[in-house]
Order: C-alpha cells, then structure tokens, then sequence
C-alpha cells in the first residue's frame, strides 16, 4: 500500500510557475532590463541557446504520440545499469513550493502518476515552501531516510546546486525538473523546450497581428528570474525585427488588480493598444476587462492554458494564442525514476514538447467544469480520479 509523507504549505504570495528565483548578481541588472535594455545586451540573453530552442519547435519527438509527457526532443539516451536493483522501491521528491496554481495542479498530477505504480511501495514528499535552507535541509533529510531514487525540483538554481552534487554523492539517482542546477550530476534534467521558446512563438503571433509599427505591451511577472527573463529576451528580439512598437514593458508581480490598472493607465496614454504580450497568463482575464472598462475592443493577446483565459477566448472569439510550461512535465520524473531503478536508458537531456494552442486546438484544452486556475496541459484527463482530484 502506498503512502505519502508530504509537507506542504501555500504561500499567499502567488509567483510563476516553473522558474529559478536566482536573483542577478549584478546590482542593478534586473532594473536596467526592465527600463529596456535590449535583449541582445542583457545577461540573460544566450544567442546559441535562443536558436537552439527556437528550432526545438520544429522538431519532431520521440515517444508514444498520445503520451507528451513521454516524449522527448532530440535525446542523448545515457546508460542506467548502475542503479538497477529489486523493488519495490521508496521514491522519494524534494519539492520547491506548492505556492501557485501552476505547481498546484503539477502536483496533483505527479500524485496520480505515482498511484498508478504498483512497485512504488512509498512516495515520500518534502516541501521547502520556497525556502532554500528549507530544501537543503530537506534534500539531506531524504537522503538519510534510504531512498532509492530522489526527484528535486529546485527552489532557486545557484543555491541548491551543492545541494543536489551532495544527493549525487551519496549514490542514490538523482532525477531534476522544472528548474535546473549548475552541475551535470543529475541522471537526467527534465524540461520542456524552454523560455526562449515560450516568448519567440507569443511575440511571433502578435506581430503577424498587429503589424509593423503595431503597438504592443509588455505585461511581466518578475525581474531576475531566469526563464521569464529568457521569454522577454526572445520577445523583445522579436518585436524589433519585426518592426513592432513596444509602448512599454511593465511588471506585474502576477498581480491581477496590478496588471488591469497598468493597462487602464496606457490605454489613457496611448490611446490604442493592438496587442498585449505576457510572460504569464494568470492575469489576461484581468487585463482584457480594463478594454471593456474602456470601451475598446480587445486587442490580440497571448495567455497561457489557464482554464479562465481558454473559456473567455472561446467565449468572446478573441485573437489569441497560448505559449504553454505543460504540467504534464510533472509525471515525467516519477516515470523517468523507475526507469533508472529498472536499468533502463534514459534522456540526459529529457526535453519535453512544449504545445501551443491556439484557434484550431482551444477546444482540445478547454474542460467544462473546471476551476478557473486549472491548466490544459495537465496530461491528467484519463487518469483515475479526474476531474475531481483536480478540482
């Protein structure tokens, strides 16, 4: 019978889903970006990386086709012999934070994946609630307790790095998720494409809507935060290309009444804004409601796959598209996991399709009777248990 030790706490404060915290080392980094600094000259701005993952989006994945979160982009498989031994087994997962929607339903869903393996005799889980002391305290702590496999996804990269090389050391397989560290000890590091993507195929799409010389606004969570900062970058590279006017790129910190009230405040001075580009969805309902405040018709915008944004595109026929950081990445590691502890090979590298939806395939993600906060991409539709366990 399984049984899962969890500690988990919600911090009222919601932040992106799926990013390092790792703030710039430079004073005065972070502001200077937000001011406008072009991406090709900001820290976070990695050309090869960019164009790496940029033709990522066109690659063609291996792995079962129904299965997304099996699937990998390009894999250097590496050999797992080592680890092979008997179970059952106690897997064990240092968590970072429960403390949005996005790793909420994440979580949920690494749960039912657990559920579904009989030769997992103990899921054990750790929460650092977004504490790093927290989670090096907690990672030692697994450690100690005879896991045969431990799953990190980390709170901030630089930080639990050591961390992460100490678990590694102690000869148990290390798997990482969601955010990554700065060493190659890991038997496999598991992502979706990246930020670079995320924010190239937003700004793409608004371009081709608005325009040269359209006028678009930027709408940020957070300053110093790697893969929002990467999907800026790839934005603001897009946007000068394309010859796209960006009024302004404003942080929200993923505050809905902040996001709408920015808006209101440049819809007086502008006058006319023909897009709106955001490194995440949460506050696009929000945003879209300060142009029905207006009087305005709602500009071409790009979200994510957040229930309450997928139904009001549905509803109203907005122009839109939904860049995605799929949840379903959440049930990768628990199967990447057992596959070490069976010997079997596994991607070093175990990049995941990274969906975008949009006109053609709204109705794909959109669920009736979901709450607002649920993401499409939670890979959890035939699962045991849903819809209600994610309700």
């Amino acid at each position: 019978m399984k049984r899962a030790c969890t500690v988990v706490l919600a911090a009222s404060a919601l932040v992106l889903a799926a990013c390092s915290s790792d703030l710039p080392t430079e004073p005065g980094a972070a502001q200077s970006q937000a001011q406008g600094e072009s991406s090709a000259q900001s820290q976070f701005f990695d050309k090869a990386e960019y164009d790496r993952q940029l033709a990522l989006r066109d690659a063609t994945p291996t792995g079962p086709e129904d299965r997304p979160w099996e699937q990998a982009l390009e894999p250097e498989m590496v050999d797992t012999s080592q680890y092979k031994k008997d179970g059952p087994y106690q897997v064990c997962f240092s968590n970072a934070s429960v403390d949005n929607p996005w790793r909420q339903v994440g979580f949920k869903t690494m749960q039912a994946e657990a559920d579904l393996h009989d030769d997992i005799a103990q899921f054990t889980v750790l929460d650092a609630e977004a504490k790093d002391d927290k989670q090096i305290s907690d990672m030692a702590s697994l450690v100690s307790q005879g896991c045969d496999a431990l799953i990190v996804s980390p709170n901030t990269t630089a930080t639990l790095t050591p961390a992460v090389e100490a678990a590694c050391d102690s000869g148990i397989p290390v798997v990482v998720f969601d955010r990554g560290v700065n060493t190659e000890c890991p038997v496999t590091f598991i992502h979706p494409i990246g930020g670079y993507a995320f924010g190239a195929s937003a700004a793409e799409f608004l371009s081709d809507e608005v325009g040269e010389g359209g006028k678009v606004l930027g709408l940020r969570v957070l300053p110093g935060v790697d893969v929002l900062e990467h999907r800026w970058a790839a934005a603001d590279r897009v946007f000068d290309e394309r010859g796209v006017q960006v009024v302004g790129a404003e942080f929200t910190e993923n505050d809905s009444a902040t996001a709408k009230s920015i808006v209101s405040d440049y819809l007086q001075r502008e006058g006319q804004i023909d897009g709106i580009w955001m490194d995440d969805g949460t506050a696009a309902v929000a945003v879209l409601e300060a142009f029905e405040d207006a009087g305005m018709e709602p500009p071409a915008i790009s979200g994510e796959d957040q229930q309450q944004f997928l139904q009001k595109w549905k509803d109203e026929g907005l122009t839109a598209l939904a860049p995605t950081y799929p949840t379903y990445q959440w049930r990768t590691p628990v199967i990447a996991a057992l596959k070490i502890l069976r010997g079997e090979e596994v991607p070093k590298e175990w990049i995941l399709p990274q969906p975008v939806i949009d006109s053609s395939t709204l109705d794909n993600y959109l669920t009736a009777g979901m709450p607002p906060l649920h993401y499409g991409l939670c890979g959890c539709q035939e699962m045991p248990g849903y819809p209600q366990r994610w309700q």
